[in-house]
Parts: C-alpha cells; structure tokens; sequence
C-alpha cells in the first residue's frame, strides 16, 4: 500500500547480529576516535578521563598554528579536567586542525570551547567555525561562563576532515576540546546536507548526563522531564537495544507517561528560521510489564500528521520511529503527539529522541588529486606558510597564497590553475608532484635556489602556458619536449647558467653586463606562424574539396534526407568506415531478413552477412516503434563520432524512405540477461566472469561521461543493452535514448523522462532533471542482478524491486539470501561485499552522493583484484566481512529498516 509522502518508517531489530557485537567492542576500544585535549603540551602523557574512560591526547600533530593556555583557576571547579588547557590562534585569518579519516563515513564532530579568561582580558571572543570550505557556525561566547559547544553529524567526502576557526573581528578564536566519533553509515542519513544536533533527550527524572562507555558512539544524552504533565516509569531489566542506532541501555530503561490516562503525551519546539528543515529519531520500548488485560497502543503524529497508527512498542525491545525525508514546522513551531487509542488501556509512552536540523554544504571542497599534488609540494619543499591551511581554493578569501584556481561550477571542484614559488627559498630538484596538478595553466618557481634538470614531464602538462624557471642553478639540457610545446611562453633567463637548449647556451654568458633571454618564445611563435598558415591551406583545400563534393554522387557523411544519392559499394572494410546501405543491400545482407536475433522498442533485429564473411546485426525500425525517427538519427549521430572498445560499433545505417536500419557489429554471445538466466542452455557465468562483464561494461559508461565531447549520457543502462562477443568481452548498445549533457557549463539538462521501469533514477524521474548520475543509478541496478541473479522487479517477493529487496536483507545481515546460489559459494567474499557496497551507494536518492563512473571502474577492478588473489579456491562466506560495509539502503522508495 502507497504511504503518505510524510510517513515515518518503523524499524525493530530484535536480535544482535554479529556486526553490531563487533561494532560495540571496536567502539569500547575507542577505535576510530580523535579525542583531542587541545593546549596539552606534547610532553604530557595523554590525559585519561576517570569520569568516560576517554582518552584524550595533545593535539599538535593535527594543527600548524596556535599558541597554548590555560583557564584561570577560579574556573577550574566548574570546569572538567580535559578542557583547562586551550589553544587559540593569534596570527592569520585560518587556523585548521586536518584529520585523517575513512571517506564517505558519517562522523559526529564535536568542538568545545571554554574561554575560562585565559588571557586575563575579560572579554569572550566571536569568531567563526569552519567545516571544510563551509560554515558551520558563528562562535559566540558572550556569557558563556562554562563553556559551549557545537556538535555536527557529518559524512566525509575524501579521506581528510578538516576543522577551521576563522578571526572576524579582533578577539582570537579559541578551542578547548574537538572529538571525532565514526558512526554506523546505517544511520543518520539525509536527501542531502549535514545534521546539527538540536536535541539528545532521554524523559527521566535521573540528573546524570549520558555517554561513553553507555553510548558506544559517545553521544551525550541529556535527561529532560516534565514534572506537570509526566509520571515515569523504570526498570531493572535488561532492555535490548542492538539497533543501528544502539542508544545507552540506562537510556532506554526509563520513560515518561501522560499523568491522566487518556491524555496525550506531547513535546513542542521551536526552529529559526522557520523554514529549517529537520529530522527525529523517536526510540521506543514497552518496560512495564503488562498483565493480560492490559494493552498499550497509541498514534504517532508529527506536526498534526499521523505517521503511524496503533503503535505498540515492544516489550524490553527498541524500536525506532523516524523519518526518510527532511520535514519543516508550519510558522517553525513544531509538535510531536502521542495519542492513545480506543482500544488501549494504558496512556503512550516515550523513552528518548533525537532532533538534528539540516545544514547544507555547498561548496565542494577542492579536487583531490590537486590537494594531495599541493600537500607533497609542501612537503617536499618544508613549506609553512600560515595560509597553507585548510581547503586550498575555497572560500575565495581564504585561499592559499600563491594559488589561483576555478570554482566558477558549484557542482565541479575547484580546481588549482596557477602555482607562484617564486622566491620561496626552494632548494633542491623540481618537486616531481608538480606533475599531477593536471590542470595546471602558470607555474611559476623563479627566484629560489633550485638544482638539477628541467624535468621533460612538465611538457606532459596539456594546460600549462606560463612556465617561469629563472632565477635558479639548473643544469642540463631543456627537454626538447618543452621547447617544441605549442603556445607555451618558457622563462628561464636571468640565472641558470649551466641550461642548453637544443645544444647551446640557453643565456648569453659572455655579456657580463646583462644576461639576455632565451630564444625560446621565437620558436614557438615560429611554430605558431606556421601551424596556422598550414591552417589557412587546409581550409581553402576543404573548402574547394566539398563544392566539388556536392555536385558528384553520393554524400560524404551521414544525411537524413531521404532523397540523398546512395553510395557505390566500396572494398573497403566494412569496421573501419561507417557505410550509409540502400534498402535492397539490406534485404541481401540479411538473406531477406531469414534470421531473427531479437527485437526491442526499435524494431527486430536480423543476423547479416556483409562482404560474404563479415558478420553483422541489423535493427530495422519497425513502422509500429514506440522509438521512431529522431531515436534512430540520434543513434546513428552518437555512434558515428564515438569510439571505443566497450561500445558497440555502428557498420552502417539505410535511411531510405520508410526503410530505417542500423547495422552493427555481431555480438555473437547475445546479451547479459540471456546468460544470467540460463536461457540459452549454458552453464551460468561465475562470478570473475560476471565482474569481467560489468568492468567493461563501466568502462563504456566512462568514455560516455568522461571521453566524449560534450559528454553523453545513455538513460537506458541495464542487462538487455549489455552485449557480449565470442570472447565474452561486453559492450553497451542501444543509444536511441543518449543525450548530450552539458550545454554551456550546464550539470544537467531537462529532458522528458525517459528509460526502463525498475532501472529509472527516482531523482531524474521526480524533477526531470538528467546528469550523469541518472546513469550510476541504472548500474548499481545491474550490479544488483549480477549478485543476486534476481529480476529487477518480482511482485512475489517481500520486497517487489530489487533494490529494496536487497536493503532489507541485509537489515536482516543475511547476505546468503543476496547472493546468487547458482554461484555455490565459489567466490572471494570480500569481493562480493565490495560489489554490494558499490551498488547501494549508486542507489544513493542524492544523485550528487553516487559515485562517478570512473570511480565505480576503479573500485570494480579493485572487486576483481579480490577474486583474482584467491587463486581459484572457493571461499564461504564470512560473517565479519560485513562489519567492513559502508551501506546506505535507504534508496528513496525503500522502507527504512533500522
């Protein structure tokens, strides 16, 4: 049955799997955590906290800058041990702690701060609080006389977090405390954004704040009751609370009841503005026990809105109520309603709740592979600049000094376009990571003290210009490489006397008066001078070529006039030149179209023989398609200027009159979904076999993306459209529904919805809006197949579509009801999880947090590097590869099971 789009999805995980018992110990062992005491001198053992059990270390290995104090003494009572010490940042504008941390995980960060007049001015400091290049939020500690502190849950997208406090007027910002915490990707996911705490109640009369070692992930817990309106209720017994979300046991042992019987139980808070979006997790569990005539059901409303009706928790069990989607408060007053209903006996209950408003980050941080490329700079060459900290390119007014770079696309990363050294008392050789700062346009290292070659891979640089070299003790010969390089202004006089070029002395040596500059730019405007003569000939040669062309027989590229003359038949090969076929040499080649292949929304597809050997497909446009015309020409338009080794080739096409025909290669294995099922009467595909296919499958999809120009995307992705040849080498076909994307620096077009039910991106097919993304989607589908050797839709399921399907198995940590039996276990396990743990993250409801397809490749091939180290032997599965797996299920249309 269709839901309310505001409903609330119910999860109650009864047992503990084996993950979760594993999660617990890890957390326990404080694995994962940054716990930093921020002043404590390096020198100092680590602070052990009596109170948590944490410990919490100096923090000098994660920041450049600061300076280290104290908090006075009088404030030391009201204050715990760990945050006396402090560390504010006098000098610059951005002072960034950097940790190392797992991507695409959700941490909950937390930063604490007790000014304690340190400094002994007496005035609380205002600044600014960074994640990454954005804002988190404005620190102000006016009359916070013990401290504040501001609490994030937060999922990483690269493998370093950083944490940035930013100077806005003339108090120096300050930090005491900043602890990290991994979390279960399980839980806490948003349509997109981050969750700032707001809320973390457990309904208690108790006074005690709870944490690690009770919360396994340290959350705090704070008691929060309502004398007037509330009666409590405890327990001794054990409460099982082994959900994703595993709040404390001593949290989930008390909860608060309505004093009248029939009254409802509600909460009411505020949001500002009133258009913040938030989401609540609401925890349950039944701790009274309940004699036989005594019963406990009530209706959950959130904002007037019934979620879920005739609710029970369940006995010493969690259950946890919460939503799928962000929700907003009529006026921002918002209210949570409890009521009983008429067959209960007893009035609701609640036992704990967590609140989290939506902080959206929108600017992306700066490409990866620059900002590693800039880090090995730095250290290669024991820069410290004090700007050198945090995003190197955004926000625009913190960015590094001696960078430029383009951020123009909010939905690209920036990227680092010019690198300035000059005079930075460089020493030794060229810095060799220089090269992977491909989109580079100036370099500039003039003026320092480097030795050694010009080294030949700067050349390898396509985008560089401006290279600046002088000032320098480089030797050797200038590679010829770079001396030849079109449209590059080279600097390299004033200094290096020991370079050549092209065998003599780059600088004049005998003009002691002043050096003179190399004759390197002559060449290249040489070079230039005659590349565009050559230009001019062309022209006026393809020019003269095509009049003469329009007056002869037979076109020279595709038209769609029908009335166009036909081509002559040529000896040529057929494979490496596109032919334009007259309907009567279709008829031949096919033997009157005698041998059906198959047939698909275009038209049937006939097996043809060309040249008396070559064998081909030929799909005729049936006058009955649901395609028609412009998918034809579309087809025959993409496939005439793409090429590549996982695409299917286009031989030909007939357009001749109401006679439409595209002519392929042979596919002599047919499609994916024949041989998944077995219909053709082989053995199924073994898994090494079916990564092969889906590897080369995804390297189609890339050049698509990445290798055309505009790029392309397909829209129709799934395992009827994956053909393999005699050697089982897979190629994608069917590009009727491709379209180009972007248009003038556009990520999306809008575009009527278009694809096949079950592979459809829900984001594209919701707001019509198509990227690349809307692609990834339809191949974590496929993905999904070649696991599970499952129909995309199969209504006698639990769960009808597949990838629902899979999300609540795996709830359930039944990952042997997922894969393919067929396979009988003859599979490296680790390479199965990783294949899963691909395909839901492609299943992503945010297109902008699925994956790329060049990064699916990679992690594919990864998925096949697995199975290949095991050797051919088979290995079961194992219960603790689970505990590994990053996944999100929650894909939009799928119950979220917790």
């Amino acid at each position: 049955m269709e839901k309310h789009p505001h409903v609330i999805r119910l999860c109650a995980l009864i047992c503990v799997t084996f993950s979760s018992l594993l999660h617990l110990v890890e957390a326990q062992d404080q694995k994962g955590f940054f716990s930093l005491a921020c002043g404590l001198s390096p020198n100092e053992p680590p602070y052990n906290d009596p109170k948590t059990g944490l410990t919490y270390s100096a923090d000098d290995d994660f920041v450049q800058t600061g300076k280290t104090g104290k908090i006075q003494k009088e404030f030391e009572p009201f204050i715990r041990e760990p945050y006396w010490k402090l560390r504010y940042f006098p000098d610059g504008i951005r002072n960034c702690y950097t940790f190392n941390v797992t991507q695409d995980t959700n941490y909950l960060v937390r930063a604490l701060f007790v000014y304690g007049n340190y400094d002994s001015l007496n005035s609380y400091p205002s600044f600014d609080l960074y994640l990454g290049p954005n804002l988190w939020e404005t620190i102000d500690m006016t009359g916070w006389t013990n401290g504040t502190y501001q609490e994030i849950i937060h999922k990483t997208t690269s493998q370093s977090l950083q944490v940035c406090l930013v100077k806005t007027g003339t108090s120096n910002p300050m930090i005491s405390s900043l602890e990290l915490r991994p979390l279960n990707n399980n839980t806490y996911n948003t349509e997109s954004g981050s969750l700032r705490y707001l809320f973390r109640n457990y309904f208690s009369t108790a006074s005690q704040t709870v944490r690690y070692p009770n919360d396994v992930n340290d959350r705090l817990w704070f008691p929060f009751f309502d004398e007037k309106e509330w009666t409590g209720l405890t327990t001794d017994l054990k409460v099982d609370t082994s959900n994703y979300y595993n709040p404390p046991q001593v949290v989930m042992a008390s909860a608060s009841t309505p004093i009248s019987a029939f009254a409802p139980w509600n909460f009411t808070w505020s949001l500002s503005p009133s258009t913040t979006q938030f989401y609540i997790y609401m925890h349950f569990a039944e701790i009274k026990t309940l004699q036989a005539n005594e019963t406990r059901e009530f209706n959950v409303l959130v904002n007037g809105i019934t979620t879920n009706e005739r609710f029970s928790p369940t006995k010493l069990a969690i259950q946890t109520i919460y939503f799928s989607k962000p929700q907003e408060c009529e006026e921002g007053i918002c209210l949570v309603e409890l009521l009983r209903t008429s067959n209960s006996t007893l009035p609701p209950l609640m036992n704990a709740f967590e609140i989290y408003t939506v902080i959206e980050f929108p600017q992306l941080e700066t490409n990866q592979d620059d900002v590693l490329a800039i880090k090995s700079i730095q250290n290669t060459y024991g820069l410290s600049k004090i700007s050198w900290q945090g995003d190197p390119c955004v926000p625009k007014e913190f960015l590094w000094n001696g960078l430029n770079c383009n951020n123009s696309e909010t939905s690209v990363p920036p990227i680092v376009t010019s690198l300035n050294l000059s005079s930075s008392q460089l020493t030794g050789t060229i810095a060799p990571a220089i090269q992977n700062l491909i989109h580079l346009h100036e370099l500039d290292l003039s003026n320092n003290n480097l030795t050694g070659e010009v080294p030949e891979f700067l050349a390898e640089i396509k985008s560089l210009l401006v290279i600046n070299l002088s000032g320098n003790n480089l030797n050797g010969a200038v590679p010829q490489a770079l001396l030849q390089k079109k449209g590059l202004k080279l600097i390299i006089h004033d200094g290096n006397p020991d370079l050549t070029c092209e065998g003599k002395p780059c600088v004049n040596k005998t003009d002691g008066s002043k050096k003179k500059n190399v004759v390197v730019p002559v060449v290249v405007s040489a070079v230039v001078v005659v590349v565009v003569v050559l230009g001019i000939a062309l022209a006026f040669f393809f020019v003269f070529k095509r009049k003469k062309t329009s007056n002869s027989q037979g076109p020279s590229s595709y038209n769609t006039q029908a009335s166009d003359p036909i081509p002559t038949g040529s000896s040529e090969s057929i494979m490496t030149k596109n032919r334009r076929f007259t309907y009567q040499e279709v008829v031949t080649m096919t033997n009157n179209f005698e041998r059906v292949l198959g047939k698909g929304g275009f038209g049937m597809v006939y097996h043809g023989i060309v040249n008396g050997t070559e064998q081909v497909a030929v799909k005729m446009l049936s006058h009955s398609s649901s395609q028609g015309y412009k998918e034809f020409k579309a087809e025959v338009e993409l496939l005439l200027r793409v090429h590549h080794k996982n695409l299917v080739g286009l031989v030909g096409y007939c357009d001749e009159g109401e006679n439409l025909a595209l002519i392929y290669e042979y596919m002599a294995n047919r499609d994916l979904k024949e041989h998944m099922s077995g219909k053709r009467g082989e053995s199924i595909l073994n898994w090494e076999t079916r990564l092969k296919i889906v590897v080369e499958s995804a390297q189609g999809l890339e050049y698509l993306h990445n290798g055309c120009k505009p790029p392309m995307v397909h829209r129709d992705v799934k395992t009827t459209n994956i053909l393999l040849n005699e050697h089982f080498q897979a190629k994608l076909a069917d590009f009727g529904l491709s379209r180009s994307f972007p248009i003038e620096g556009e990520t999306h077009v809008s575009t009527v919805v278009a694809g096949t039910p079950g592979y459809l991106d829900p984001e594209y097919y919701r707001t019509n809006w198509l990227n690349e993304k809307s692609d990834v989607y339809s191949f974590g589908i496929v993905l999904l197949e070649i696991i599970t050797n499952q129909p995309v839709i199969n209504q006698s399921r639990e769960k009808s579509h597949i990838a629902e399907w899979v999300g609540l198995m795996l709830t359930k940590g039944d990952i042997k009801t997922i894969v393919d039996p067929k396979l009988y276990g003859d599979y490296d396990s680790g390479s199965v999880w990783r294949a899963v743990e691909l395909a839901m993250s492609c299943l992503n409801p945010s297109s902008a947090r699925r994956p790329t397809m060049s990064q699916v490749v990679i992690e594919l091939n990864e998925c096949l590097a697995y199975e290949h180290s095991r050797g051919g032997t088979s290995q079961n599965m194992n219960p603790q590869n689970s505990v590994e797996v990053s996944m999100n299920f929650d894909i939009g249309s799928t119950p979220d099971a917790r």
